[in-house]
């Protein structure tokens, strides 16, 4: 389970956590949260994890609703020398070695603070 307390204390630009969706069995977990940050942007998440696959989509918008960054690990860019993890930023799409919702919190708290 995500610890929403253990969020905020680690990263201080996260102003509100929402769990949207939480689901877990024996062999995966499923989450939808949303994050809000001290300067309104927010990030909205979506993760799967098994034992035998990962899917994520971490989109972080500002506060009209606009992108700033995606990470997401759908395979459809083979030329990205991170495949299948990459990010979409200003209309590009390049490598990533964002690829967990820690590594994205942390590059986030460090762009805001």
């Amino acid at each position: 389970m995500i610890d929403i307390n253990e969020l905020k204390s680690k990263f201080s630009s996260i102003y509100e956590v929402q769990i949207l969706n939480y689901k877990a069995g024996d062999n995966f977990v499923y989450y939808k949260i949303t994050i809000s940050f001290i300067d309104n942007s927010q990030l909205l998440i979506n993760e799967f994890a098994s034992l035998k696959e990962r899917k994520y989509s971490f989109h972080w918008q500002n506060n009209e609703n606009e992108l700033i960054i995606r990470w997401d690990n759908a395979p459809h860019h083979k030329n990205i020398s991170t495949f299948p993890h990459h990010k979409h930023s200003n209309g590009e799409i390049s490598p990533s070695n964002e690829i967990s919702l820690e590594d994205v919190l942390l590059y986030i708290d460090t762009t805001i603070i």
